[in-house]
C-alpha cells in the first residue's frame, strides 16, 4: 500500500466530545482548528474551503473539546462587540486549555478590564509607538542590508522570526537572547501539543507557568524604577489608583510577552509569501508610497492569523441558535477578511480597496492593544525591503508549511532575487 493510501485509510482516533442535546445534528462538522483539512495548500485557503457552499454561519464540532464555530464576518464582530453575551472568561480552545490561561486582561471583561486596558494603552499608543520609529527602522535596515546580499533567504527564518523580536525585546529592554526560551512557551499556548483537551491544556498550562517564571524576577527588580521601557512603565502604573495585585501583573507582563513574540512574527511571513508568488502587487507599490502606506490595511485585512474563543455568558438564541450558558464560540478572523460578502473579490489584495472589512486586531473592548506597533511593523519592511530587494521570487523548489491554531503560522519561504 502507498504512503498515501495508507493515509485514506488511517483511522481517526481524535478525541471527540459527545453532541450536547440543544446542538442539531445538521449544524455539527469536523473541523480540528489545530489540524484544518487542506492546510497543506494554505491556512487561508483551508478556512475558506469550509466556509464556502452551503456550509451554515454557525456550525458545532465535536472536535477540540466541542466547540461552536462562527463562520461569516458579521457574526464574527457581533460576538466580540458584546462581551456582556459572550465573555472573555475563557478565550482558548480546547476548554480545558482555556480555563489554564492565566493572562489579563484579555480573560477580563468590563468593567474589570478597563482600568488594565487604559493602563496598556499607556505604553502601545500612536504617540508611543511613533517615538520609537526610528528604532524600528534602523533594525528592519541592519537586518534587511545583511540579507541583500545574499540574493536569497529563508524570509520566515531570517526575517520574519528575527525583526519583530528584536523591536519587541527592545522595546521591554530585554536581552534578545532570552527570545528562544519566550518563542517556545508561546508555541506552546498557541498551537498546544497534545491528543485530547487535558494534554492540551497540561501543555498550554506548562507555557504558562513558564511565562510567569520568567516575569516574576524582572517584575521585582523594575519595581519602583525610573526606565522608559514598556515593563517598567507597566509594572509602576495603577489600577483604579491601587497597585496591582501579584497575579495580575504576572498576567500583564506575561500577555506583553505572548502578544510580541508571534502574531506579527506569522503576519509578516503570509505577507511576503504572497507577495513573493505575485510581483505584479510588489510592482503597484514600488515607486508609490502613499500606495503602499494606504495599502497596508489592505495586507491586514488579507492575512488575519488569529483564532481566538468566546464563552457564551448565558443560554440565549443567536441567530436562530440554542446557545448555553458555558458553551464556547471559535472566532476564526480569517474569515471575516476573506468575507465575499463584506470585501468583494476577497483573495485578491487590493492595494486601493476603499475600507477594507476586518476583525485582524479583534473588535470592541478587547481590540489588540498592539495594533498600532504591528502596522509600524509591516510598513517598514516594505519599505525598506523593496528599497534593497525590489523584485523578488518564491524559489522554484519552494514548499512552506502550514500551522493553525489560535496563531496560524507558516514556515520554509525560501526567497530568491538578482544580485549587481
Amino acid at each position: 500500500m502507498t504512503e498515501a493510501a495508507e493515509a485514506v485509510a488511517a483511522p481517526d482516533n481524535r478525541a471527540r466530545a459527545p453532541k450536547p442535546a440543544h446542538v442539531p445534528d445538521e449544524l455539527v462538522r469536523d473541523v480540528d482548528m489545530y489540524s484544518l483539512d487542506g492546510i497543506e495548500k494554505g491556512y487561508h485557503e483551508a478556512w475558506a474551503e469550509l466556509q464556502a457552499g452551503d456550509t451554515k454561519d454557525l456550525i458545532w464540532t465535536p472536535l477540540t473539546g466541542g466547540h461552536w464555530i462562527a463562520m461569516n464576518g458579521p457574526m464574527i464582530r457581533e460576538i466580540y462587540e458584546n462581551p456582556d453575551r459572550f465573555s472573555s472568561e475563557v478565550i482558548f480552545l480546547p476548554k480545558e486549555a482555556g480555563e489554564k490561561y492565566a493572562m489579563v486582561p484579555t480573560r477580563m471583561d468590563p468593567p474589570e478590564h478597563t482600568p488594565y486596558r487604559k493602563l496598556l494603552d499607556t505604553t502601545l499608543n500612536p504617540k508611543r509607538i511613533r517615538e520609537r520609529e526610528e528604532m524600528v527602522r534602523k533594525s528592519a535596515i541592519r537586518l534587511i542590508e545583511d540579507i541583500a546580499k545574499k540574493g536569497h533567504c529563508d524570509f520566515a527564518k531570517e526575517y520574519a522570526k528575527v525583526f519583530p523580536v528584536h523591536v519587541f525585546m527592545a522595546i521591554a529592554d530585554l536581552p534578545v537572547s532570552d527570545a528562544v526560551k519566550l518563542g517556545e512557551f508561546a508555541d506552546d499556548m498557541t498551537r498546544p501539543r497534545g491528543d485530547t483537551p487535558e494534554e492540551m491544556a497540561e501543555c498550554l498550562d506548562k507555557a504558562n507557568q513558564g511565562f510567569f517564571r520568567y516575569a516574576e524576577p524582572i517584575i521585582d527588580a523594575r519595581k519602583g524604577g525610573t526606565g522608559t521601557d514598556i515593563i517598567t512603565t507597566l509594572v509602576n502604573g495603577t489600577i483604579n489608583g491601587e497597585p496591582m495585585e501579584r497575579e495580575k501583573e504576572l498576567g500583564l507582563i506575561s500577555l506583553l510577552l505572548l502578544g510580541g513574540l508571534d502574531t506579527v512574527v506569522n503576519f509578516l511571513g503570509f505577507m511576503m509569501l504572497y507577495l513573493a508568488r505575485n510581483p505584479e502587487k510588489v510592482a503597484e507599490i514600488r515607486d508609490d508610497e502613499l500606495k503602499l502606506r494606504r495599502g497596508v490595511e489592505e495586507l491586514f485585512r488579507r492575512f488575519p492569523v488569529v483564532s481566538e474563543a468566546r464563552m457564551v455568558a448565558k443560554d440565549q438564541t443567536f441567530h436562530g441558535v440554542e446557545l448555553k450558558k458555558g458553551d464556547m464560540i471559535l472566532l476564526p478572523t480569517v474569515l471575516h477578511g476573506l468575507d465575499k460578502n463584506a470585501n468583494p473579490d476577497p483573495f485578491n489584495l487590493d492595494w486601493e480597496r476603499n475600507g477594507p472589512v476586518h476583525t485582524t486586531f479583534g473588535y470592541g473592548p478587547h481590540r489588540c492593544v498592539g495594533l498600532h506597533l504591528a502596522r509600524m511593523e509591516a510598513t517598514v519592511t516594505l519599505q525598506e525591503w523593496i528599497k534593497r530587494i525590489p523584485e523578488f521570487g518564491l524559489a522554484k523548489d519552494a514548499n512552506p508549511s502550514f500551522q493553525s491554531g489560535i496563531i496560524a503560522a507558516v514556515d520554509d519561504i525560501p526567497l530568491v532575487w538578482p544580485t549587481k
